[in-house]
């Protein structure tokens, strides 16, 4: 008799982090501006999330990009919620949401979940840092974290992403023709690459004769813009269907009870009417 789906074991489960883990994952950003963990996503998962893209880039008909930042032989999925409900473990796995917590806080947001694959040809990305367009002086609060999840091997050869170690504590951007010593990330499919959004990073040189391909997990502090639109890229009943804390994510919530309220009460409740609203001005005189 096969078991109920209750009881089925969860065939793409990821194991949470222990929180000492969490802790040294959480220094080593601090100090470095980045840290590798690798074996973190299962075989299974990452099988399947390679699939859903694969379909949706032959769906989308996703050209190749047109510029050098772009690359003209890399391709991008942006708003891959939308695409699959698979892509909804991504965000809120146990394995990189509690370092992300920690580095931001609890009520952060998905600021952008893009799928990118670098092909055969790709030449290396110019340096550049993933908050660059908020304009923050320099050195800048923690106010971006990426997790980049490895579905292919990342090699010197395929184009393993080429970071500058401490510069998200840099007095300025990378600026055009600088040329600073960086190392190239190296790690195996089902790795994730976790770093600060200030930090000097490029896609490298793909020079073999296979793709290689990522998930971009971008998570900004729960009082700015994201960069994709959540709330215009997902319908309310696909919202509707999310966990709360993913629900939260993509800005149906507030940040400390007042930014991104609706009407003084918390734009969950336009999803779950059963929402908690917990506003600021309700805190007052407690």
């Amino acid at each position: 008799m096969s078991s109920s789906p209750a009881h089925r074991p969860d065939a793409f489960a990821v194991e949470p982090l222990p929180g000492a883990e969490v802790d040294a994952i959480v220094a080593e950003v601090g100090e470095c501006g980045f840290a590798v963990r690798e074996g973190l996503i299962p075989g299974p998962l990452r099988e399947a999330l390679t699939l859903r893209i694969d379909a949706s880039m032959e769906a989308l008909a996703v050209p190749f990009g047109e510029n050098r930042f772009l690359g003209h032989h890399t391709r991008r999925i942006f708003n891959l919620l939308a695409r699959d409900p698979i892509f909804e473990r991504v965000p809120v796995c146990p394995a990189t949401l509690p370092v992300v917590d920690a580095l931001l806080d609890d009520e952060c947001l998905l600021s952008s979940l893009t799928a990118i694959e670098m092909n055969p040809g790709q030449a290396r990305q110019p340096l550049h840092s993933d908050d660059g367009s908020y304009g923050f002086p320099r050195p800048a609060p923690t106010s971006i974290v990426i997790a980049m999840w490895a579905l292919t091997d990342f090699t010197r050869e395929n184009g393993g992403t080429h970071v500058v170690p401490g510069s998200h504590r840099a007095d300025h951007r990378p600026r055009r023709g600088e040329a600073p010593e960086t190392v190239q990330v190296e790690m195996p499919a089902g790795s994730i690459l976790f770093y600060n959004g200030s930090l000097w990073h490029g896609g490298g040189e793909n020079r073999t004769e296979a793709r290689r391909l990522a998930i971009v997990t971008n998570y900004c502090a729960g009082y700015l813009r994201q960069e994709e639109s959540q709330l215009l890229a997902l319908s309310r009943q696909r919202v509707a269907a999310f966990p709360p804390r993913l629900r939260r994510l993509v800005g149906y919530g507030t940040y400390r009870g007042l930014i991104g309220h609706v009407d003084q009460r918390n734009p969950e409740t336009l999803v779950d009417p059963e929402a908690e609203t917990d506003m600021v001005w309700g805190r007052i005189g407690r």
